[in-house]
């Protein structure tokens, strides 16, 4: 198996309303069957998809709580760290952690979705980030 990730697919609630919030972040998805929504992230495809569906077709049962996975959106500054976390509040994000200095060296915060996914933005001076939004470690 190679070291990459193709998709991944976010659990929701309503996935026309899910859909709408990232649409206010400014992503754009289609939908082939008006069940589920696509959207291309750089050279991977994040989902939206009914949690239960989901959890029944990952064969999981569902506690409804937090399942231990963090998203994580890098941009190029502190500065920009602190307009997409407002840009997610507009949205309709709760900010979980506004942006600060991190003991990694870096600047990050954190916005929760509608949904409750928790999203990291960050800034990593230790990382090059690619002009297509693409991170590298060295």
């Amino acid at each position: 198996m190679e070291q990459r990730v193709s998709l991944v697919t976010l659990g929701v609630a309503d996935t026309h309303r899910a859909q709408a919030f990232y649409e206010a972040l400014g992503w754009a998805g289609e939908s082939p069957d008006d069940d589920v929504v696509f959207f291309q992230a750089g050279g991977m495809i994040v989902a939206l998809w009914g949690r239960d569906k989901l959890a029944e077709d990952s064969r999981v049962d569902d506690g409804g709580g937090w399942g231990g996975v963090t998203l994580a959106y890098n941009v190029a500054s502190p500065a920009e760290v602190d307009a997409v976390l407002a840009e997610a509040e507009a949205a309709g994000a709760t900010i979980g952690r506004p942006g600060t200095a991190t003991f990694w060296g870096g600047y990050s915060g954190i916005f929760i979705d509608p949904d409750g996914h928790p999203w990291e933005v960050a800034h990593n001076p230790g990382w090059v980030l690619q002009d297509d939004g693409s991170v590298a470690l060295h």
